[in-house]
């Protein structure tokens, strides 16, 4: 409900600044000049309203870990529209199944309460949704954690963000946050990554995270996509290399 709180008051505000636009294109107009008033007015106190719907949201956050873009916390329940628009967008699904979107049904019943059970089964681990700071928007999730199958200390890493998101070196900056939290708090041994051979942007990603080639491999995927053909590649980073790389050497 804030969240949605918070949307529609932007809404209204962009209305607002909309209205005392058009007016300033009539300056010689009383009706024009009493309209730009009354929306002056009005986006005065919307903002106002924006700010504390901002800082309320920002209160109630379960804040995991903060960089100097992004803040990482807890989904909760009130996510479903965030992770259905999400994975909505083909782009953003390209290399994970082809580009078909996630049903609303499956994210409500499946994809959001396992991201919700990961805090209590898994203490330290799990899916983080991804939040701007400069905007408080959500924009997409990470996750480390240990994965079926696998020694408790060897985490997997991952992400996924809102195509308006790329770019902009969150996806390095979440990385290198969620590795250093890894081996500095959890008693990680290994943190390891995978994607497509063809997926050059997230295999950049895992480098500048520090993340080493590791090998490469094929697996069955459910969902043509193309470029599958050629495979996927694992990346990861031991313990005693990130140690190395944290506290390298003096110069002799």
């Amino acid at each position: 409900m804030r969240e949605e709180r918070r949307r529609w008051l932007e809404g209204l505000a962009r209305a607002c600044e909309h209205l005392i636009a058009e007016a300033s294109n009539h300056p010689d107009d009383p009706s024009f000049a009493s309209m730009r008033a009354d929306a002056s007015a009005l986006l005065g106190r919307v903002r106002s309203e924006l700010a504390e719907a901002v800082a309320s949201e920002g209160r109630s956050m379960q804040v995991f870990l903060e960089t100097e873009l992004l803040l990482l916390r807890r989904f909760t329940a009130a996510d479903v529209d965030n992770l259905v628009e999400l994975d909505g967008d083909p782009a953003v699904m390209r290399f994970i199944n082809g580009g078909r979107p996630t049903s609303r049904e499956e994210i409500e019943n499946d994809v959001l309460p396992t991201f919700l059970e990961y805090y209590e089964r898994f203490p330290g681990y799990g899916f983080w949704a991804a939040v701007e700071k400069s905007t408080r928007q959500f924009v997409g999730w990470f996750h480390l954690r240990p994965p079926n199958g696998t020694p408790a200390d060897e985490v997997e890493l991952g992400y996924r963000l809102r195509k308006s998101a790329w770019g902009k070196g969150y996806a390095t900056e979440g990385s290198l946050a969620l590795i250093e939290k890894g081996f500095a708090d959890l008693g990680v041994r290994r943190v390891f990554a995978s994607t497509m051979v063809v997926n050059a942007a997230s295999r950049r990603v895992m480098e500048k995270a520090g993340l080493k080639f590791v090998r490469a491999f094929h697996k069955p995927w459910p969902d043509k996509i193309d470029g599958d053909e050629q495979g996927d590649v694992e990346y990861a980073l031991l313990r005693s290399e990130w140690e190395r790389l944290s506290d390298p050497a003096p110069d002799a």
